[in-house]
């Protein structure tokens, strides 16, 4: 059974700048599951990568997660969920033309959460995943 993704016509639809930013339910039945650590802004040498600049680093965490989940066999499109960890929720949330470069596939469902500080003082934005793979 292919992944449903479905948008409760009861339940508020959040949209930014005309992107649709989450799926409300996503299920998966039949497959297997893939854990995707909190990926930071930080480059193949551990560099961070767009200190100060929110949509640079969101740039950088989003392809880390691409990366990971290639090394698992699948792609930003098998994102079910994702968790979100940001310094600052309204510069965040500034830049969701990014956020929909990368997950505007797969719209997996998606919990945000501003917190005071990340592991390094120049991240800003962490994000930890679930997909999905046939197995």
């Amino acid at each position: 059974m292919p992944t449903k993704r479905l948008q409760p016509d009861r339940l508020f639809q959040r949209t930014l700048k005309g992107h649709t930013l989450y799926s409300h339910v996503v299920v998966a039945s039949g497959k297997s599951l893939v854990f995707i650590a909190g990926q930071l802004a930080r480059d193949q040498e551990g560099r961070i990568v767009g200190a100060g600049d929110m949509g640079a680093q969101i740039r950088q965490v989003g392809e880390n997660l691409r990366i990971a989940l290639e090394s698992a066999g699948v792609g930003l499109a098998d994102l079910v969920k994702t968790t979100t960890y940001v310094t600052d929720i309204d510069e965040f949330f500034k830049h969701p033309e990014i956020r929909h470069e990368i997950f505007g596939q797969s719209l997996p469902t998606s919990t945000t959460v501003e917190v005071r500080r990340l592991s390094h003082p120049e991240l800003m934005v962490e994000i930890e995943a679930i997909a999905t793979i046939e197995r």
